[in-house]
């Protein structure tokens, strides 16, 4: 949390990494950039699925779990004036 406006972008992680190649989004609040107000926080959705194929990797026999987490990053872009401080 800061006490200014901040524009950034998400970018998503996903463990075990090698799940990637089977995640897929559908839509998600990390294609664009986000403004954040000062001390602001949010709930932003993503709806995603895990392709079925998943299920039959072997190299997968073994996870019983994926995580997905993201990690935010401020952008140069410029916030506008009307939530300038």
């Amino acid at each position: 949390l800061t006490d200014r406006p901040v524009i950034g972008m998400s970018v998503y992680h996903v463990i075990p990494p090698e799940a990637g190649i089977y995640f897929n989004k559908i839509q998600c609040f990390c294609f664009e950039e986000q403004l954040l107000n000062p001390q602001e926080e949010v709930d932003m959705p993503v709806f995603f699925f895990i392709d079925p194929e998943f299920a039959y990797d072997p190299r997968f026999d073994m996870v019983e779990q994926i995580t997905l987490s993201y990690v935010f990053f401020e952008s140069d872009s410029k916030v506008p004036a009307e939530y300038a401080n």
